[in-house]
């Protein structure tokens, strides 16, 4: 890696920084009150404005790719780390509005941060690669990372940025607002360092998404893979918008904000681990052992909810939920169907934010212990998807070896 490239790595991954706090924020059991009782809802009601960020995503996915190989990943990253300046500076003032349409202006907000997810992730995946170019796996991994060690912090960030207002209310609006000026911050500094932008010319055109699905076959496996991406998105985005909530009703926990750091202290010895696993082990492997140890730790957890089996489920979550699962699955896509790796790739994220929309979307006119059961039931599916895709691996290999 060139030297003078280390100063555009750092601001590419302090953009995920940021991001690993946007996108746990609304998960938080005492934002979700704080929010609630500013619009006048219930406090599963802003799961609804989690779903909005994976709407967000399925409007952008389509043309964000494109328009960073076209425009380079400078534009790319700006454009998403605008539009989260907007999410989260957006989500303050709809805390002010209140109940005169605060609840409309987040939820539109939330749109633009799915929108700025989609942007960040096809400027600065690439851009790091490219950056950090001999171990490209490394790079996406610290990615995860800056993610995680945010996540981690987020609850003490919490302690330090309640407040109260006239009104009597609980407010965080100093933490929307840091993060929100972070990112305008961010957004000045992408354009003072370089970046080592690929050559996309010389690659020649890429033929797009809807033009490679008219000509593709689809076997039975490569669609049980693109609903991995929907099961495996489901196992840790329901948890980690909705177990704390479950943790105050069903565990008698006041404040379980601290699941939080378990869970991205678990997703962080996960990326290690795995990591060395995977040298072993083959990647396929894990798609079935990780939604496994996610399917018992919930069902412990529905049957004996308490802080030791929260905490405990919290931690165990983060690593086989949230710990590269989604990541892993993707690798196996791009070995078993190289003839249509880009668009099973595409199809998997886009699998992953529709359920981010849907299940969520649904999750919030649930009761917590619904959502608990549903998501046994969506990772039960996972679990039989993934022994289905490990049962056919061997015809699986074999056919991707005779399309090279």
């Amino acid at each position: 890696m060139n030297k003078k490239y280390l100063p555009s790595a750092l601001i590419l991954y302090l953009n995920y920084f940021i991001h690993g706090i946007g996108c746990s924020i609304l998960g938080q059991a005492v934002i979700k009150d704080a929010l609630a009782a500013s619009w006048g809802v219930e406090a599963m009601a802003i799961t609804a404005i989690s779903a909005a960020l994976g709407l967000g995503r399925l409007i952008a996915l389509p043309f964000a790719g494109p328009l960073s190989d076209k425009l380079g990943r400078r534009i790319s990253t700006a454009i998403g780390s605008a539009s989260y300046a907007v999410y989260l500076i957006g989500l303050a003032l709809a805390f002010n509005a209140g109940t005169n349409g605060g609840y409309t202006i987040a939820y539109v907000c939330a749109i633009i941060g799915g929108i700025a997810n989609s942007f960040l992730d096809t400027g600065i995946y690439p851009a790091v690669g490219e950056i950090i170019y001999k171990t490209p796996g490394v790079a996406t991994m610290g990615i995860k990372f800056f993610i995680a060690i945010a996540q981690m912090l987020l609850p003490f960030a919490l302690g330090m940025a309640v407040t109260t207002t006239a009104a009597g209310l609980t407010s965080y609006n100093p933490l929307f607002f840091a993060c929100g000026i972070c990112y305008i911050v961010l957004l000045i500094l992408v354009f003072l360092f370089p970046l080592p932008d690929a050559d996309q010319k010389a690659a020649g055109k890429k033929e797009g998404l809807i033009a490679s699905l008219k000509h593709t076959h689809f076997s039975l496996e490569s669609i049980a893979m693109i609903l991995i991406g929907f099961t495996c998105t489901g196992t840790f985005q329901l948890w980690l918008n909705c177990a704390q909530n479950f943790a105050k009703e069903n565990a008698g926990w006041a404040n379980p904000s601290i699941m939080q750091t378990y869970y991205s202290a678990g997703t962080m010895l996960a990326l290690i681990v795995t990591a060395f696993l995977t040298r072993k082990i083959k990647d396929v492997r894990f798609i079935v052992a990780y939604p496994v140890i996610c399917l018992v730790t919930m069902i412990v957890v529905l049957v004996s909810p308490s802080q030791a089996t929260m905490t405990a489920g919290a931690f165990l979550i983060g690593w086989a939920g949230a710990g590269g699962l989604l990541q892993i699955a993707t690798s196996v896509c791009n070995m078993l169907f190289p003839k249509i790796k880009g668009t099973v790739t595409a199809l998997v994220m886009i699998a992953s934010s529709l359920c981010n929309y849907t299940i969520l979307t649904a999750a919030s006119k649930m009761q917590p212990s619904q959502v608990m059961l549903m998501n046994i039931i969506l990772t039960g599916v996972g679990v039989v998807l993934g022994l289905y895709v490990n049962l056919r691996y061997t015809k699986m290999v074999e056919y991707a070896n005779e399309e090279n």
